[in-house]
């Protein structure tokens, strides 16, 4: 990281607790798959509640290339999506606004709908572990897709209509119980998706899907059944809020013994966050409009923690969390059981004064796929530590702003390079900071 960097890179001075008030909106996790699922839709939908990040760019540019216009709706946070002269976009254009989002990879059953044809260039995202693609391909030549990869990219064709299926998921993926719905709706026949995600964006997406027109049950043990129809139409509907944003601010009241009103929180997606937000010692109360997070003063507690899939305590919030875990007495100790790679970000939280030790080993009880391989993804925190400034690289998303929270605790300045990779997943990021008396500027 060189000083010609400097529009990417943010001063924190810690040591001021966090206080105030924001606003949350639609869920990073739910919003770009929504306006995807316009595409599917033979007239224009409306979706409400949508937040202002980079993933929602891209997919707004990626949507334009494909001839659907998209408008800014009568409210703010509205868009208007009309798909009804969907195209064939260039395969360069497609590349160019692609850039690093996962996200193009979702386009591909509704586009061989509308179109019988689709491109997805490289796919990037962030550095967690291992998010393989080839699985998505897998899925979409059971419903009869042709795939050809190419130096560029894969290029698919469905010479006839996609036929409905059965698809057993090896894992709970939300990236690929995405892909079947979004394929499923308009296939030919029954598809039968066990061990599916569940999480709160997916029953959402299949509200908008829903609303459509498509008929989708979700049963009790995660098999998502989807009897493909003819047609769909356009939506209306108001995205569920940012419970993963939303816990990011939870963490930070509680790492800078802070005060902080979220609203657009839901307590009913966080209540798992909330539980163990209660454990650790730190107090909210949830209104009508948002859950206050606060630190109600004295000792934190520490706690053991596992990450799982939903309904358990999601691998997106266990990040900002260890930030706080850095604070409370004793020992605390963390497995992570969804990506191989994320507990990485502890390293430079080591080097601003905390006490994480990790292991290879499984530190708790839940089902993990790492535990007979060679990844660090345990980890042991003593607590608690006094926090020193440093300089920070951002790794990925999550943990780029949990570095946030530890400069935000820490005593002394930080530089944070790679600021704007939050930008994907937290709208205005730097207002909000502001508005909650942060000590932050650009150099």
């Amino acid at each position: 990281m060189t000083d010609t960097d400097t529009d990417d890179v943010l001063l924190v001075r810690g040591g001021t607790p966090l206080e105030g008030e924001i606003t949350v909106r639609g869920a990073k996790n739910l919003v770009p798959k929504a306006m995807v699922a316009a595409l599917l839709g033979s007239g224009p939908s409306r979706l409400r509640n949508v937040p202002d990040i980079r993933d929602v760019r891209v997919v707004r540019g990626l949507l334009q290339l494909h001839g659907v216009t998209v408008r800014a709706g009568e409210e703010p946070g509205e868009l208007v999506m009309d798909p009804s002269r969907v195209e064939r976009a260039h395969v360069a254009d497609i590349d160019a606004h692609a850039g690093s989002s996962r996200i193009p990879i979702l386009f591909c059953g509704p586009l061989l709908h509308r179109l019988g044809h689709a491109f997805i260039p490289g796919l990037g995202g962030c550095d967690i572990g291992g998010r393989p693609v080839d699985f998505h391909f897998d899925v979409l030549r059971k419903f009869g897709a042709r795939i050809d990869k190419r130096e560029d990219g894969q290029y698919l064709e469905a010479p006839q209509r996609l036929q409905g299926c059965k698809i057993s998921l090896p894992y709970p993926s939300v990236g690929a119980t995405e892909q079947v719905l979004l394929t499923a709706v308009l296939a030919e026949g029954l598809t039968e998706l066990s061990n599916a995600a569940v999480e709160p964006e997916i029953e959402d997406l299949i509200c908008v899907l829903q609303k459509m027109g498509a008929i989708i049950s979700l049963d009790t043990d995660r098999t998502i059944r989807i009897t493909g129809v003819d047609r769909l139409d356009g939506y209306t509907h108001r995205a569920l809020p940012d419970r993963l944003e939303s816990a990011s601010w939870a963490s930070a009241a509680l790492a800078t013994g802070g005060d902080i009103v979220v609203r657009g929180a839901g307590q009913r997606e966080m209540m798992t966050f909330l539980n163990v937000y209660r454990k650790v010692g730190g107090a909210f109360e949830v209104t009508d409009d948002g859950i206050r997070f606060r630190h109600p003063g004295g000792p934190l507690n520490s706690i053991a923690l596992e990450t799982d899939v939903h309904p358990g305590f999601q691998t997106d919030w266990q990040q900002p969390l260890v930030v706080a875990l850095t604070q409370a007495t004793g020992l605390s100790i963390v497995h992570e059981t969804v990506y191989e790679s994320r507990l990485g970000f502890t390293e430079a939280l080591n080097q601003m004064g905390a006490r994480i030790q990790l292991y290879r080993e499984c530190l708790g009880g839940t089902p993990c796929r790492f535990g007979r391989r060679n990844f660090l993804h345990s980890a042991v925190v003593s607590g608690p530590t006094r926090l020193q400034g440093g300089e920070l690289v951002i790794p990925d998303l999550r943990g780029g702003f949990s570095y946030l929270i530890a400069a935000l605790a820490a005593e002394g300045t930080s530089r944070v390079h790679g600021i704007d990779l939050i930008n994907r997943g937290y709208e205005n990021f730097m207002g909000k900071l502001e508005r909650l008396g942060a000590k932050v500027e650009r150099p």
